[in-house]
């Protein structure tokens, strides 16, 4: 259960950093301080949705993409993160090439990191709390 919640917690923070650091980098990306949590919460969500439905449907029919699922579910979930009104606005074809690539990037790369460093770190320390609670017992 904690591990869930670190990686629930380490995807919400990273989607939020990828959504930041697109709409600094990228021109036609503008986000809305007033609007901008609901935006990370609904990309998260989209993304949690949408990331499963779409390997499927790409297994199903086109199994040739199936390493695009990321940048495909990206999109999707950047898509209906823009449905939101004044969170996120992407405008122009560039921009929505671009900022899913970047935000898949920032969040899978992310999640690979901070999930490691987090994660292993938790276990490591569980694994240890055992070894003690074994040795004293």
């Amino acid at each position: 259960m904690i591990r869930m919640l670190l990686q629930a917690a380490i995807n919400v923070v990273m989607a939020a950093v990828g959504l930041l650091v697109a709409g600094a980098v990228i021109e036609g990306v503008t986000l809305n301080a007033v609007g901008f949590v609901a935006a990370v919460l609904v990309f998260v969500v989209a993304q949690a949705i949408l990331g499963p439905f779409v390997f499927n449907l790409a297994r199903q029919y086109a199994s040739a993409i199936l390493g695009g699922i990321g940048i495909v579910s990206t999109f999707l979930a950047l898509w209906i993160a823009t449905l939101i009104p004044d969170g996120l606005s992407i405008e122009g074809v560039s921009a929505w090439v671009l900022a899913p690539l970047l935000v898949w990037v920032i969040t899978a790369l992310g999640m690979w990191l901070l999930g490691f460093l987090v994660l292993k770190r938790w276990w490591d320390k569980r694994a240890e709390q055992k070894t003690i609670r074994r040795a004293v017992a």
